[in-house]
């Protein structure tokens, strides 16, 4: 992979074991008594439902569901969103024991969508067991250190600007320039760029080829301390005060870290669903799709999508560029 890879790929996809809200009617459905023991090590008993224990955890996990926390996050029981959740979790127990009450589990629909919440219970541990052995600190430094053997750095410009609307204006500015009026100063107080009139028109670190092509061009050879331009760009009339120049910065292994961790996470997913699907007899029992204008065919023998075990999203390429500092 080239050093582009570290900044031009896709977000990759969030996290894979996100448990559906289901899960929480299986765990209602269940015998779980107040006098059990911890689910988990550590775990914290904060309520009682007709004497079944509510956990912290199933909190946190119905948290994760509905997405107001992420994987691995933690949840303080204190805090107003736990409450908030906890209240949802009792809700979600009442009305499951009631539904019980009423034989609704032995609804033929209902044993047909609790065997589906299983299965993708299961799916998600499954998951959660082969990415726990093998997304570790040392498989994300490998990944990391070939990156850093593969990327190419890029020359990176730090620049004030000053964008003005005409080509008179901009000449009226570099005049005053030529006298020593301040760069930051005439910014402030000319520049019609909103984004960087207020900050005395600094651009920050940046590589050339993020910017319109007349930037590119006017400050191929410029060295630091020159002012270039006046020179037209798409917003207007552009001057620039070069203050430095410097080999791109690579992303740091923390910056990196969140987007090794998922391209590495969709990897074993990947690998393992064609494992599964390489032993499994599948047949789909569906006929092709009908033609759609304007939308390219299939080939006749292009294998069918998978369906993975636990939600995923587009597959991710690397992880993406940190901002500049």
């Amino acid at each position: 992979m080239t050093h582009s890879s570290f900044r031009r790929l896709p977000h990759a996809l969030g996290v894979f074991a996100v448990m559906l809200s289901a899960s929480l009617m299986l765990v209602a459905c269940g015998d779980r008594g107040g006098t059990e023991g911890a689910p988990q090590a550590g775990d914290t008993a904060v309520a009682k439902v007709d004497g079944k224990t509510v956990w912290a955890s199933d909190v946190k996990r119905e948290a994760v569901a509905q997405g107001l926390i992420g994987e691995g996050e933690p949840l303080d029981i204190s805090s107003d969103l736990f409450r908030r959740v906890l209240d949802e979790v009792i809700d979600q127990k009442l009305l499951a024991a009631e539904a019980v009450e009423r034989k609704l589990d032995k609804d033929p629909i209902a044993q047909k969508r609790l065997a589906a919440a299983r299965e993708r219970i299961l799916g998600d541990m499954l998951v959660e067991n082969v990415v726990s052995g093998a997304v570790n600190d040392n498989a994300i430094r490998g990944l990391y250190q070939e990156q850093l053997k593969l990327a190419k750095q890029s020359e990176e410009i730090k620049a004030r600007q000053i964008l003005v609307a005409t080509e008179a204006e901009a000449q009226a500015v570099e005049k005053l320039l030529a006298t020593g009026a301040s760069f930051e100063a005439l910014a402030m107080e000319r520049s019609i760029d909103a984004a960087t009139r207020f900050n005395g028109g600094d651009l920050g670190h940046f590589t050339t080829d993020v910017m319109p092509e007349a930037y590119a061009a006017n400050l191929k050879t410029a060295k630091v301390g020159d002012i270039v331009g006046p020179f037209q760009t798409e917003g207007g009339w552009a001057i620039l005060k070069v203050e430095d120049r410097r080999m791109e910065q690579p992303i740091t292994l923390d910056a990196a870290r969140p987007q090794i961790v998922r391209f590495l996470t969709y990897d074993q997913v990947r690998d393992l669903l064609e494992k599964l699907r390489s032993r499994a007899k599948v047949q789909t029992l569906i006929g092709a799709p009908q033609d759609v204008p304007g939308q390219p065919k299939e080939p006749a023998d292009a294998p069918p999508a998978a369906t993975p075990a636990a939600p995923a999203q587009a597959a991710p390429s690397a992880p993406a560029k940190a901002a500049k500092p």
